[in-house]
């Protein structure tokens, strides 16, 4: 009887050990439900464009004050600087690399480019908006995980490497000038604009104009 009792407590035991989850599958689950609220969340900030870029300029903000108020961390705003720069001539960017028709021909001129990623000039064209390469929410995303991400370096000092910051300043405005240079020239050269206004709209669309013109009368 002795016998028996023993093994029918270490069989209960074994099977509430081996019901209860590990600590290591407690963690990976609680870290899968983090990741899946934050994820619901972004998901509804999406069409929130406007508070998403007061919070980035608030954070960007809070960046440079505490940069001025610890008089360091220059060489953390520079990689700032380059980062956002980078991720601003993206979402300039399109989708795809323009190419020239004439070259798909097999021609030769560079005068007579179409690369079907222009905004319609004229009104017989097609409303095509214009596709980035780095779209509006993960440009957004992008600069706000970098600027959290060189905020929290602050709080350690082995990233305060000292330099002298007029250089720095004087070689990002620089690289900005040149770098924004040739994007507008790249916007020119290939006839594209990187912003959608939307189709045009006509002041007398739908209105008739003769005797038997089609639309709504202007007595409507």
């Amino acid at each position: 009887m002795v016998g028996s009792d023993e093994a029918d407590t270490a069989a209960t035991n074994g099977l509430s050990t081996a019901s209860s989850p590990s600590p290591a599958a407690r963690i990976e689950q609680t870290s899968a439900n983090l990741k899946r609220a934050f994820q619901y969340w972004l998901d509804k900030s999406t069409i929130h464009v406007v508070p998403r870029w007061i919070g980035f300029t608030v954070l960007l903000a809070l960046f440079f004050l505490r940069v001025y108020l610890l008089q360091g961390f220059f060489i953390v705003a520079y990689g700032l600087g380059i980062f956002l720069l980078n991720n601003f001539i993206a979402f300039l960017s399109p989708l795809e690399e323009p190419t020239n028709t004439s070259s798909r021909r097999g021609g030769s001129s560079k005068d007579d480019d179409d690369d079907g990623l222009a905004l319609p000039t004229r009104s017989g064209q097609e409303f095509r908006p214009f596709a980035r390469r780095l779209p509006e929410f993960k440009f957004w995303l992008a600069c706000t995980r970098g600027c959290l991400t060189c905020l929290g370096m602050t709080l350690f000092s082995i990233f305060d490497v000292p330099v002298f910051w007029p250089i720095l300043l004087l070689y990002f405005f620089v690289l900005f000038f040149m770098t924004m240079k040739r994007q507008i020239y790249h916007m020119y050269k290939h006839k594209y604009v990187p912003i959608s206004f939307g189709k045009a709209k006509y002041k007398d669309a739908g209105v008739e104009q003769g005797l038997y013109g089609g639309g709504m009368s202007k007595g409507k």
